[in-house]
C-alpha cells in the first residue's frame, strides 16, 4: 500500500521526490524503494515523521500497538496523521496520540497498486476540511475516493475493501466455465477479467444504473437472459448481499477486538 501511494504520488506529479520520504524496519526494502523511487528513506519512524507535514501510517492493524508508540514523539497537532490501518477506530489512534492530532482513517484496497482502487475516507475529531480535502488529493492518485463517516468504515471493508477477493472468485468461476463450454484456459480467464473490468468501466464513466446497462444486453429470447435466469435461480444476488453483510460484521468485530488490545495496553503503560 505504502509503495503504491508513492508510485502514485511521483506519476502524476503531485510530489516530487524530495517532499517524500519512507520508514521502515527494513534496510532492504529501504533500499528498493530508494533505489526505484528516488527518495529519502529512515530506519527511524519517529525521525522520518518528525520531518513530514503528513504521515501515513501503512502499518498491519496486529502491529499498530508497537509501531505508533515509537512515533508519538514526533507528532504534534501541526501534524496531519493519516492511516489505513484497517479496524483501527479514530478514537483509538487519537488515544494514542497526543491530544489535539488531526487524524484522517481511510480504507483503501489492493487495486490501488495497479492506480485502480477506491478509498473511504473519514476525518477524526481534530480533522479539518482542507485535512479531508488533502487526503483525497492522496489517494486519488491511486484510484476513487469516497468521503464518508466513519461508522460506515466497516461497510466500506465490507464491501470495497473484501470485494476484490469476491471478483476473482467470480472471474476464477467464469474463466472454469468457458473451460467447460470449449475454451483454452488462458484465453477464457482473459476473456473472463476483461469482460468485468470493461463492464465496470462501462458502468463509471457512463453514470448509468447496473440494471440499465443489463438490460441493454438482454434481448428478448437471448443467450443473455437465459444466463441471468440460471444466476438469479441459483441465487447469486442474494450471496452476494450476504457475503458484503458477513464481512461488514466480522470487520466491525475484529476492530472492536484490536481496540480492546490497543486501549488496554496503552491503560497499563500509562
Amino acid at each position: 500500500m505504502a509503495e503504491a501511494i508513492i508510485k502514485g504520488l511521483l506519476a502524476s506529479g503531485a510530489c516530487s521526490a524530495r517532499e517524500l520520504i519512507a520508514a521502515d524496519m527494513r534496510a532492504e526494502r529501504l533500499h528498493e524503494i530508494r533505489e526505484t523511487y528516488g527518495i529519502e528513506v529512515d530506519a527511524d519512524n519517529a525521525q522520518a515523521a518528525s520531518k513530514a507535514d503528513v504521515v501515513v501510517l501503512s502499518i498491519k492493524p496486529q502491529a499498530f500497538g508497537k509501531a505508533l508508540p515509537s512515533l508519538t514523539s514526533a507528532i504534534d497537532p501541526s501534524k496531519l496523521l493519516v492511516s489505513i490501518a484497517a479496524g483501527i477506530p479514530v478514537r483509538v489512534i487519537e488515544h494514542l496520540c497526543p491530544t489535539g492530532t488531526r487524524v484522517v482513517r481511510t480504507m483503501p484496497n489492493t487495486p490501488v497498486i495497479v492506480d485502480a482502487g477506491c478509498t473511504g475516507i473519514a476525518a477524526g475529531t481534530h480533522a479539518t476540511p482542507e485535512d479531508v480535502a488533502l487526503t483525497q488529493r492522496i489517494f486519488e492518485q491511486i484510484g476513487l475516493t469516497v468521503t464518508l463517516d466513519e461508522a460506515l468504515l466497516d461497510a466500506v471493508t465490507g464491501l470495497s475493501g473484501s470485494g476484490p477477493a469476491y471478483i476473482f472468485l467470480i472471474i476464477e468461476a467464469l474463466a472454469d466455465a468457458g473451460v467447460k463450454v470449449g475454451l483454452h484456459r488462458q484465453a477464457a480467464q482473459k476473456l473472463a477479467a476483461q469482460t468485468v473490468l470493461g463492464s465496470a468501466q462501462l458502468l463509471i464513466e457512463t453514470g448509468a444504473h447496473p440494471g440499465l446497462l443489463k438490460d441493454k444486453v438482454t434481448s428478448p429470447g437471448g443467450t443473455a437472459i437465459a444466463g441471468l435466469h440460471t444466476l438469479e435461480a441459483g441465487g447469486l444476488r442474494t450471496t452476494l448481499i450476504d457475503a458484503v453483510e458477513a464481512a461488514t460484521s466480522r470487520a466491525r468485530e475484529l476492530g472492536e477486538e484490536l481496540s480492546a488490545k490497543l486501549t488496554a495496553g496503552s491503560n497499563r503503560t500509562q
